[in-house]
């Protein structure tokens, strides 16, 4: 009786379901829509600072971008990001015929948005001088109308940073090598950028730019205590621009914070504790990214001893990616840390440590990270 009552309830609640999805005539095909999920990407802090992921370098039809500004929200938060900041350039709006030349509107019209998508929305400009000097972020400003929009002439470069400073923006060169081989001089320590170095004026520089890594970009965030960046740039989708998905991800700035807020995130900038990320590759100063590695990568305990040899199991915490190589007996020993995953090691007794260059991440423009283990029992 018990079984009969059973099949009656589940026939009737088959039914019922079934009503409610086909008696009004339609039927929903969800099965290829995109999920609305965001991405985790795991990057662990240290010394008490926490990773935020962060892109303060994109456009929208505001200036000379192809998105509205919702859209760059909506990607940061599938995308896995906790900060951006939409940079629309101050001199150069080529949709002016269509869209209101309105340089807060792309902040204004998404502030909120990005607040209840947990996003923090840093509000910033470009200011786009003819290159050279070139191009310059400003980050943290109150009023972007403030600064000096209209034609971009030599005469008035100095003015148009000092706008910015004004306003107390955290102030970084973009891109320092772009045109670098169609403009003379582009991609040099030039008088301009050494100036503003020389009056505290200059705060950081973008190493990274989309795909490209300006390695002297590097170099000179190290010799002028610059701090290290790392950015987008994307005017178009960032689907149509980047592989996304597993083990993938867009160029971006690791932030190493003491809270998650935009005071924090201002903070660890002008401390300069960030490393840039770009595909499987990472730059910047080399006490922070030994910091980084070191919470990333555990070689762990021997798991098992045969004889003289020890064996472990090194493990990589992180959706970054580490190339360790080393010299032995004239051959080169690599050992490729996946996101997330571990690699077999073996040590003989009496070796407590040993050293590694890390391929893929630098420190100087042509210098790779070293690092090294602890191989205790």
């Amino acid at each position: 009786m018990k079984r009969i009552l059973f099949l009656i309830l589940l026939f009737l609640y088959c039914g019922l379901s079934y009503a409610q999805t086909t008696d009004n005539g339609i039927l929903v095909m969800d099965e290829f829509m995109v999920p609305s999920k965001r991405q985790h990407i795991e990057i662990p802090g240290f010394d008490g600072f926490q990773a935020l992921k962060c892109d303060f370098h994109m456009h929208t039809v505001f200036s000379d971008g192809n998105v509205w500004p919702a859209v760059r929200v909506g990607e940061a938060w599938v995308e896995g990001l906790d900060v951006i900041a939409i940079a629309d350039h101050m001199e150069y709006v080529p949709h002016s015929d269509d869209v209101k030349v309105d340089f807060n509107r792309s902040y204004e019209l998404v502030k909120s948005l990005a607040a209840d998508r947990n996003i923090i929305l840093v509000k910033a400009a470009e200011i786009t001088r003819q290159t050279p000097p070139g191009h310059f972020n400003a980050l943290f400003i109150q009023d972007a109308s403030a600064l000096l929009p209209g034609k971009a002439v030599p005469e008035n470069d100095k003015e148009a940073v000092a706008k910015a400073v004004a306003q107390k923006a955290f102030i970084f060169w973009n891109h320092p090598g772009w045109k670098a081989e169609s403009i003379k001089g582009s991609y040099d320590w030039i008088d301009f950028v050494d100036q503003l170095d020389k009056e505290k004026n200059l705060h950081g520089i973008e190493v990274f730019n989309g795909d490209n890594f300006y390695r002297k970009a590097l170099d000179w965030a190290v010799d002028h205590n610059l701090t290290v960046m790392a950015n987008t740039d994307v005017h178009g989708l960032t689907a149509m621009t980047y592989q996304l998905g597993d083990n993938s991800h867009r160029t971006m700035t690791l932030v190493f914070a003491k809270e998650r807020s935009e005071a924090g995130v201002r903070e660890a900038l002008e401390a300069g504790r960030t490393v840039a990320w770009c595909g499987k590759y990472l730059a910047g100063k080399e006490a922070i990214m030994k910091n980084l590695f070191q919470a990333c990568v555990n070689p762990g305990k021997p798991y098992q001893k045969k004889g003289t040899t020890r064996y472990f199991e090194i493990s990589n915490q992180s959706d970054l990616y580490f190339e360790l190589t080393r010299k032995v007996d004239n051959r080169t020993e690599t050992i490729l840390l996946y996101p997330r995953s571990s690699q077999l090691l073996t040590a003989k007794d009496g070796e407590n440590s040993r050293e590694y260059e890390v391929a893929n991440a630098f420190v100087r423009g042509n210098q790779n990270l070293k690092v090294q283990f602890t191989l205790g029992d």
